[in-house]
């Protein structure tokens, strides 16, 4: 594969997207060998892996949010690894802390010196298990990572790996010992995924597979070294400027008028009503980002040069739900951050004004 810094004419460009597909490809043929079902979660997962963004998972028990994101890590050989979390859980089980340790010099004598034991966080895919279980103090332990790739412990810097991913998991329904996210956390995942029920026909291959002697296993696919070049081809995909303000629109259209701290002209101009009525704070440009970067993966899947209008609709419900705030009036009324999305994409026109 061509490295895409190196590409230089068209056919190399086709080239390098070509096997960006045919490695999209693998991995979810891949994945379906052990995860059944659940194409579009699996899709937008691996979106948000090329996109270099974080993945917040949200359903019930034992619909496979787990087995997904192991499986995911085989398919791709990376290190995995896995923090339950839980209250008792301490920000330096996550992280890492400083240690002292004794060793014996030429001499003979003891030597004592401090040494950085690095905590689970250290690898390429983190599963932060039911991370709404743990308090907000440990759940902040993850904002410098997932936004900055590296982790201070004790005054000095350790990078993390690359890739670098961070996939959360949490239980909608179980409120009890539980924790709200704060906003902060959040905004910091590119997608927020609902991971729903099996179908009928995919809980007969869920049984089929499950209670026989033999379980199917994921096989590796690719490699890190494959998954950074993809990471970086897929930011040289083309947006038009139409395209792209009209996924600027849709996250201005989260901005309920008079906003608190809004100081922009734009604040509350494309608003629907719904969203002056039922929202609190609308979404940061964390949103703008991750829109734009689905969709030009999304192009670049379905192999076209350019993200399209489309593109960016097919992306915008993952990539807001997670980051507007509903308000007192919303929750008594039932009214989810889907339902005012939907009504935004209905309302924004796709020409400007």
């Amino acid at each position: 594969m061509t490295d895409p810094d190196a590409i230089t004419t068209p056919e190399q460009a086709a080239e390098a997207a070509q096997a960006f597909r045919d490695d999209f490809k693998r991995i979810k043929t891949e994945i379906a060998k052990v995860v059944v079902g659940q194409e579009g979660v699996v899709g937008d997962l691996l979106i948000s892996l090329f996109a270099r963004g974080h993945v917040l998972l949200e359903g019930v028990p034992g619909i496979g949010k787990t087995l997904l994101v192991r499986t995911l890590a085989q398919t791709l050989s990376l290190d995995y690894g896995r923090v339950q979390f839980t209250p008792d859980l301490m920000p330096a089980d996550i992280t890492g802390t400083t240690v002292v340790a004794e060793t014996d010099d030429a001499s003979g004598r003891v030597k004592r010196e401090f040494r950085f034991e690095p905590g689970p966080i250290f690898a390429q895919i983190v599963l932060a298990d039911e991370i709404n279980r743990a308090t907000p103090k440990t759940q902040s332990a993850l904002l410098e990572a997932m936004q900055e790739r590296h982790v201070t412990v004790a005054g000095t810097t350790h990078p993390l790996p690359s890739p670098f991913l961070v996939m959360a998991t949490q239980n909608p329904v179980e409120q009890e010992g539980t924790y709200p996210l704060p906003e902060a956390q959040l905004d910091r995942f590119m997608f927020k995924l609902n991971v729903g029920y099996a179908s009928r026909a995919d809980m007969a291959t869920i049984l089929d597979r499950t209670t026989a002697a033999d379980s199917p296993e994921a096989q590796p696919v690719i490699d890190a070294e494959t998954i950074l070049r993809h990471q970086s081809l897929v930011r040289r995909a083309a947006i038009a400027p139409h395209v792209q303000d009209y996924a600027i629109r849709l996250v201005l259209a989260t901005h309920p008028a008079g906003e608190s701290f809004a100081s922009s002209s734009d604040s509350g101009r494309f608003a629907p009503p719904q969203v002056n009525q039922f929202v609190r704070l609308g979404a940061s440009p964390r949103a703008a980002q991750a829109i734009v970067l689905g969709a030009r993966i999304r192009a670049l899947l379905d192999g076209r040069p350019a993200a399209s209008i489309e593109d960016v609709r097919s992306v915008a419900l993952p990539a807001l739900r997670h980051r507007i705030i509903m308000n007192f009036e919303a929750e008594a009324e039932g009214i989810t951050p889907d339902t005012v999305i939907e009504t935004i994409m209905r309302t924004v026109p796709v020409e400007a004004p």
